[in-house]
């Protein structure tokens, strides 16, 4: 396989969530132009009540055009920002919980093909209400339910985004493995 040479990168539009380049690259011997996208990351958590019933938010997404379901989650505030902030401060902005215990499952890059997003994902326990904190412009609804109804919507194309796809099926892994 040959050697894929980064010749230029042009910045396109610089946005409040992400950056749009525009890379001259050399691959093959040829000289094309990829598109990439520059994203500063993000941390989201598989927030598990006592009773077992996962807490998932229930929100508008513009790309889809239409209501999803995923885990809670949100971009780091600032370049250098813990990934383990941002997850305890998402969970508690998103559904008014705070977690007792925090341990990290695992990461994804969410759009290998254009984009560097990276999500550390963690497993939020020991739950205590706090106080939702909207983000301007956001309204969510906090919906609990029970892993193997994660699951089967999982199955069912019904949940279909990837960090909260990664975070059921890793915590049911480790679940099961207990």
């Amino acid at each position: 396989m040959e050697k894929v040479k980064r010749l230029k990168r042009e910045l396109i539009h610089k946005g409040a969530v992400v950056d749009i380049y525009a890379d001259t690259v050399e691959f093959n011997g040829k000289q094309e132009v990829w598109d990439f996208i520059h994203h500063g990351g993000a941390a989201a958590t598989v927030a598990v009540r006592e009773d077992g019933k996962l807490l998932l938010v229930k929100q508008y997404r513009n790309a889809l055009d239409r209501f999803t379901l995923e885990i809670p989650a949100g971009k780091l505030d600032e370049e250098g920002e813990s990934t383990l902030v941002c997850a305890k401060r998402e969970l508690e902005e998103e559904t008014g919980f705070k977690a007792g215990n925090i341990e990290y499952l695992l990461t994804v890059n969410t759009t290998v093909a254009l984009c560097d997003e990276k999500i550390d994902i963690y497993l939020a326990t020991d739950l205590t209400e706090g106080e939702k904190h909207f983000d301007p412009m956001e309204e969510t609804e906090v919906i609990a339910y029970s892993l193997d109804e994660l699951e089967e919507m999982i199955y069912q194309g019904k949940i279909c985004d990837s960090k909260t796809v990664a975070g059921i099926m890793t915590y049911a892994a480790k679940v099961r493995k207990m």
